[in-house]
């Protein structure tokens, strides 16, 4: 052991070859095979000409993803105008006007990225994972809209929700970033006194911006998305604010004082793995019912629809959403438990 420059002790590794493991689908094993993704550097954080421009460079690849997982998907989209942000309504194929049902998706993309047409494709596949009616919520982003912006987008579109079904009917979910944004979304919302949503999908959330879960270092070197540290990115999204504060890492929120069932996901390489699994105990000490779901070799953001492990991650969604709903009846109408309610329905917002 030595000291590291924080004073910290480190443990010293020796260099070495790290194998594709033979026990992930040939698919995975071939994601994995690529070797380290790479991406330019990031800019000084308050250069915002080079922020916007390298956003846009790493935007165009992150859109060809979406779009390759929103192809699979049959859905009919709309754009509607909130007192916020511009969502976009997804309602797959088969999904009624009767069923009440809405996924409220947060997306991903680091904090800085993802909106636009990405948020739409984004939307349709996540829409597709649900098998319900999705609003993808097209929040302002930095370097432009710094904290709180973002948040508060997600906070009005909820309260636009809110206005239109119970909290029963409402999941709250996005992935890495947009899991972030989901769990500080329901912590401001409970604070300000709105009723929680009926459970919560984090998938390989984003959930610490100080960084300092055990995995950001042990993983790095083998999660061939994620292995970039997002500090640089953190520190322009906090513009100044405390990053440890819970509505920009949620993980140190006070769950004790309500939060709904969550499902959490990560990979083993993932290297916000320490996210999930420090969220999924600070749930379980706060006697919240979550679960975690942690995939053999998967990296940050799991094998980008590319190989059948994903159609696992895909399965506990849908098995999870399904469970936590409202019930409903065979005309799609509210169930019994759904009638009676606490709040003032619509009144409360």
């Amino acid at each position: 052991m030595s000291a590291a420059h924080d004073s910290r002790p480190v443990l010293k590794v020796p260099a070495r070859d790290i194998p594709v493991p033979a026990s992930v689908s040939a698919e995975a094993q071939a994601f994995l095979a690529q070797g380290l993704m790479t991406a330019p550097p990031y800019p000084a954080v308050d250069d915002h000409a080079a922020w916007r421009e390298r956003i846009a460079q790493t935007e165009i690849a992150m859109q060809l993803m979406y779009l390759a997982r929103a192809s699979r998907v049959t859905a009919d989209t709309h754009e509607i105008a909130t007192a916020g942000p511009r969502v976009h309504v997804v309602t797959p194929q088969g999904v009624t006007g009767e069923d009440r049902r809405v996924f409220l998706e947060i997306h991903g993309g680091a904090l800085i990225q993802g909106g636009g047409e990405t948020c739409r494709l984004n939307g349709i596949a996540a829409a597709g994972q649900v098998g319900a009616r999705t609003w993808a919520v097209d929040y302002r982003m930095p370097p432009d809209h710094p904290y709180p912006a973002p948040l508060d987008d997600c906070v009005a579109a909820y309260r636009t929700l809110l206005r239109e079904h119970r909290p029963g009917e409402i999941i709250v979910g996005g992935g890495s970033a947009g899991a972030n944004l989901a769990a500080a979304l329901i912590l401001r919302a409970r604070d300000e006194g709105l009723p929680l949503p009926a459970a919560a999908v984090l998938l390989t959330p984003e959930l610490d911006l100080t960084e300092s879960g055990d995995s950001f270092g042990t993983n790095a070197a083998v999660d061939i998305v994620g292995r970039q540290s997002l500090l640089p990115v953190n520190r322009l999204y906090a513009d100044g604010h405390d990053p440890a504060h819970p509505y920009l890492s949620p993980l140190f929120g006070d769950f004790a004082a309500g939060f709904p069932p969550t499902l959490l996901t990560a990979g083993t390489r993932d290297v916000f793995l320490s996210n999930a699994v420090r969220m999924h105990r600070a749930l379980r000490a706060a006697a919240v019912p979550a679960e975690l779901h942690v995939f053999e070799a998967a990296p940050h953001g799991g094998f980008f629809g590319t190989a059948p492990e994903d159609g696992l991650v895909d399965d506990q969604v849908r098995r999870f959403v399904d469970t936590h709903w409202a019930p409903r009846d065979r005309r799609g109408g509210p169930g019994r438990r759904d009638r009676p309610r606490q709040f003032p329905f619509p009144g409360w917002v």
